[in-house]
């Protein structure tokens, strides 16, 4: 039962229908049937029915998320999916922690990594594969003193109007865009 109980806690997101179905049901806004129906055990007075409150609530719970209905994640899961998606274009999705104060306080502008590749293309371009396993293509006609060598350091960050500039081996910052 404990693990029922930790996965019911570490609940902090479903995927957008299961919270669509969540908000129609009148539950709190972001927060699934399943969260609720397991919150609302609580509020059982009689000791003995809370507990198969609590059992029932929690084993839709793990059926959800066996069938994936249901997908659960803590706050470093989130911050890594984060860091993993710098310079995507995505849309603002709550299971990303979208449109929370907190988490807006907390958004990534910048990312450390390594060089594992580069090579150019076009008119001398560079076309950048970091040690996380991103690629990056330079988009600006700005040259690089040094070729940019496995096991460099770069650091890519937010730049103006949804840009991004990377720096390789401390050298001036190239324009870049993240490559799918």
């Amino acid at each position: 039962m404990d693990r029922r109980l930790l996965l019911a806690a570490a609940a902090l997101t479903v995927l957008p229908a299961a919270a669509a179905a969540g908000q129609a049901q009148g539950s709190a806004p972001d927060r699934p049937e399943l969260f609720e129906a397991l919150v609302r055990c609580r509020a059982v007075a009689d000791d003995t029915a809370r507990l198969r409150c609590f059992d029932a609530a929690a084993a839709e719970m793990e059926a959800a998320a066996e069938r994936r209905d249901l997908v659960v994640v803590d706050r470093q899961q989130v911050r890594e999916s984060r860091r993993r998606l710098f310079g995507l274009p995505l849309p603002r999705l709550p299971i990303f922690g979208g449109g929370d104060e907190e988490e807006e306080e907390e958004e990534i502008r910048s990312i450390e990594s390594e060089v594992a590749s580069a090579s150019q293309i076009d008119f001398g371009r560079w076309v950048i594969r970091l040690a996380d396993g991103s690629t990056w293509v330079q988009t600006d006609n700005e040259i690089l003193a040094g070729r940019p060598r496995p096991g460099q350091p770069v650091r890519v960050s937010r730049a103006a109007l949804g840009t991004y500039m990377m720096r390789v081996n401390n050298q001036p910052g190239i324009r870049v865009r993240r490559q799918l």
